[in-house]
This record gives structure tokens, sequence and C-alpha cells, in this order.
């Protein structure tokens, strides 16, 4: 998205955004939240495909483990909280069509399995968001698809306001979440350092950040260094290939695409050491997020059945999921750090680009680290382990 479409009003209350789909080949697709006027408030960045086939045409869990090389069964006793504003009614059930379509097991309030709160961790739950209910589906979904053993908690900001968000993260890791994803951002600022102190110092707690779907650009919370920023991807199979898939950095012939860039207000952690970057570097990891190699989701708030989605909202939770098969982090542990103890034991992408940039690395993708995908993609769990 461009700066306007990187942020979502706080009364984007109607159904889904009648944002225009992007000029390119292939599907077409329309962001579930509408852009918003102010630089405080975030946008979700989850993308629907439009006039897609029936049914569930995107890839299910078996399609991403295969991908990424992961278990079928993983996450038992893992937490796993996503965050996101206003209310979806149908979250529960909705996410209960998903799992029992692919073979997942239940997940629901009565089992235990699935936790809706508000921002405050109670029950006085926002306002209905029918663009926001997409995003929720989608973020749902795939951290069921790779972990489908672990809790889930929802927790549901009452707009998308960064204060009120971030009261969510911090009620999330209160109530014991100790991966959190977050598939929303808006254009950095210098409001960034005081956020981070106050809503993302969570040590021991992996947070994933989507890192955009406007290119090259840098966002907040992706540009924080106590959050691993998660690109975006083209994932295809390809039965030549020796992992069964190619995969590039994802970008479109429209000023779309995975975000990525040099942040202008937030220091550069430990383990970064680019040479093309004074500030933190965007993104860290990355999985699939291009709409038109998307992931099947149900819904039926703002929708009426299955759809195809895509943006670097589906990415932040697949890799949320993959931290919680990796197993607990330390208390004392900055998880967004682990990847670069690791980097063979993910998927080096060398191919796609969103931009012309210089540096080119922050906006190319090459050997090694890069802007667009940073380290690569999962080969497994292991690179997400301290």
């Amino acid at each position: 998205m461009r700066t306007a479409a990187l942020l979502t009003a706080a009364l984007a209350l109607t159904p889904m955004a009648a944002a225009p789909a992007p000029a390119h080949a292939g599907p077409h697709w329309v962001h579930s939240c509408a852009a918003p006027t102010r630089s405080d408030i975030a946008a979700c960045q989850a993308l629907r495909v439009v006039a897609a086939q029936a049914g569930d045409g995107g890839l299910g869990p078996a399609d991403l483990r295969a991908a990424y090389g992961l278990p079928a069964d993983g996450g038992e006793g893992a937490v796993i909280a996503v965050v996101d504003a206003y209310d979806h009614p149908h979250a529960e059930a909705d996410l209960g069509v998903y799992r029992t379509h692919y073979g997942l097991p239940a997940c629901t309030t009565a089992n235990g399995c699935f936790h809706k709160v508000d921002q405050r961790g109670g029950t006085r739950l926002p306002r209905a968001s029918a663009g926001w209910a997409g995003e929720i589906s989608l973020d749902l979904a795939m951290v069921s698809a790779l972990a489908p053993r672990a809790r889930l908690i929802l927790v549901e900001a009452d707009s998308a306001s960064f204060t009120n968000l971030g009261t969510a993260i911090n009620t999330a890791v209160r109530l014991g979440a100790r991966y959190v994803s977050l598939s929303w951002g808006a254009p950095e600022n210098a409001d960034g350092p005081a956020y981070d102190s106050r809503y993302l110092d969570h040590p021991g707690v992996a947070i994933t950040a989507a890192s955009g779907d406007g290119g090259y650009g840098v966002n907040y919370p992706a540009a924080s260094p106590y959050v691993t920023a998660v690109g975006g991807t083209t994932l295809r199979r390809d039965a030549g290939a020796a992992r069964g898939w190619t995969e590039t950095a994802w970008s479109t012939s429209s000023d779309e695409g995975t975000g990525s860039g040099c942040s202008a207000y937030l220091a550069k952690p430990a383990w970064q050491h680019d040479p093309g970057c004074a500030g933190r570097t965007v993104a860290d990891v990355s999985a699939v997020a291009d709409p038109a190699t998307g992931v099947a989701v149900y819904q039926t708030y703002g929708g009426n059945g299955w759809y195809t989605y895509g943006g670097t909202s589906a990415s932040a939770p697949l890799i949320a999921a993959v931290y919680a098969l990796a197993g607990t982090p330390a208390a004392d542990s900055r998880p967004a750090g682990f990847p670069y103890a690791h980097p063979a034991a993910l998927n080096d992408l060398t191919a796609g680009a969103t931009a012309t940039c210089t540096p080119a690395y922050l906006c190319t993708a090459g050997p090694g680290y890069d802007g667009p995908t940073g380290l690569g993609t999962p080969a497994g769990p292991n690179a997400f382990r301290q």
C-alpha cells in the first residue's frame, strides 16, 4: 500500500473498503480496511482476492507446512495471541469451519483452546468492523494452520489507534501469550521510540509484525527492534525444484509488494549487521504474502464463506506460529534476534524487487540478507530457536 493506504480510519466499521483493485495481471484484490487520515492510526494489511474461484482456492495448512518443512501437529503447550482492532462477531465460528474443513483439532471457548477478550482482558468487546473481521479471520487461520495444537487468544482493541492496539499487546502478554502476531501498521514516524517503550519491550515474547504491502518504505511496528519484521513472498509449487516450491520477493506491477527499508527513527538491534543502513532494517524474515499465490480463509462477517487472502497480514501470523513450533523463548531473551544466529536454517531467496533504491539490497532480493525477504523463509522451525 502507499502511505495513505497503510493507515485505516478509527471508524472504519462498514463492510470491505471499496479500494480499487490494482492494475496487474491475474487475480484482483481489495484492501480489507479503509484508509484513514491520521498518523496515529494503524491499518490492517489484509488483501482479499475478489472474483476468485469458488471454494477454498488458496493454500491450505498442508501446503504451507510442506512449503516450509514444518510438522503436521505442532504447537502443544504454546499460547499465541492475535492482536487486532474492533470485534469480529463470528471469529470463533468461522475459525471452527476452517479447522474442521482441514482436519485440524477443535479450538473453542468450551474446550479452553480459544479465548476472545477486549483490550483490557475483559468482555466489553468493541463494536464490530467487517474490514477488520477479514483480518482477524486471516490471522486466526494462519496460526491454526501451522500450530494447530496451540491455544489462541484474540485481543480486540477498542479502535485502530496505536494507543489502543498497544494496550491490547500488553494485555496479550499479561494473559500468558509468548507469541504475538501484529498484522497492521502505518508509515513510521518520530513516535516510534515512545510506542516501543510502552508496548513492545517484552523480553521472552516473540512478537511478529507485518512489514507492509506498499513496497519500498518503512512501517511501524515492523521497524521496532523488539519485533520480528516479516516480509512477503510469492510462493508457487514447482515439481522441478529440489524443495518442490519456488519463492521470490513479492512485488507487482502496481504500487504493491512487500515492505522494506531503513528506519529513520529506530536503532539497529545488535544482531543486525547489514552495512547500508545505520538504523533498524526491515525485514528480518518472510513468508507467503502475494494474493496471487494466497491462502484460503473462511469468513462470514463482511463475507459469505471461502476467500483467498494475501498481504504481509498472512506472513506475520505464519511466522508467529513457527516461533511457537520452535519452543518457548527464555524469559530474558530477544526472540527477534534468533534467526540471525541460524541463517542456514532458512530458505535464502535471491529473486524479486519492489523498487530501485540505494543501496539496492534494501528493495531487491539477493544472496544473504536483503530488505524485502530478510534472511529468508522457514526451512523447518530451527531458525526460530534460541
